[in-house]
């Protein structure tokens, strides 16, 4: 079965339509962005959240002290490191921060892909390689380059993606969907567009 992470929440609303729907992961964006949320504001969505829904906090080269302190406070339950975070930054957080790890690769190229080995994680996340951006920039990268890829860890694709378009790169076995500009209208979640997306990932496996 394909997992769903719903990343960038930050409203009430967002949780509750989260809590219905029941993604196996949910984002708090701790980096700079228009969905970036504080240490507070994650705390008191993540007290409303469905505990059958894992944390995801995403991070862009941040101090390690920080990470920690949100994992003990259990506003956390997986960190995705979502920069240019070096193998040896990457270790770093493996040892001082208990929790599982999913590291983003940036695509553009095989070249892209041919690092993953070098990353002490749990999982990997697949996201479109910009100039300008860490994600969130709505483009795609080509499915067809994980066909030659050898990836030794459970990946993630990101990059673009909504309800029209998210069967097309299950094809690749993604162990999970990561989703976030694409269920949203006018910069905020929308519930249908959520449904949709969790309707058209899921169902397809079950035909």
């Amino acid at each position: 079965m394909t997992r769903i992470k719903i990343c960038g929440l930050r409203r009430k609303e967002d949780i509750e339509f989260a809590n219905r729907l029941l993604p196996e992961y949910a984002g708090f964006v701790f980096a700079d962005s228009t969905r970036q949320v504080t240490g507070a504001q994650a705390q008191q969505l993540r007290l409303q959240l469905d505990l059958r829904i894992s944390a995801v906090g995403v991070f862009v080269q941040e101090e390690i002290d920080f990470i920690k302190q949100l994992a003990a406070a259990r506003i956390i339950d997986m960190v995705q490191l979502h920069g240019d975070e070096s193998p040896e930054y990457c270790r770093e957080v493996r040892r001082q921060v208990k929790l599982p790890i999913i590291k983003v690769l940036r695509v553009r190229d095989a070249a892209s892909l041919a690092v993953a080995a070098d990353y002490d994680c749990d999982y990997l996340l697949l996201d479109t390689y910009t100039k300008t951006a860490y994600g969130g920039s709505g483009q795609r990268f080509s499915i067809e380059l994980l066909r030659e890829a050898s990836l030794p860890k459970p990946y993630f694709i990101a990059g673009g993606l909504n309800a029209e378009n998210v069967q097309s790169v299950l094809v690749a076995a993604p162990y999970a969907i990561d989703v976030s500009g694409g269920v949203e209208t006018e910069g905020r979640k929308d519930f249908e567009k959520m449904q949709a997306f969790v309707a058209n990932v899921k169902g397809s496996k079950a035909k």
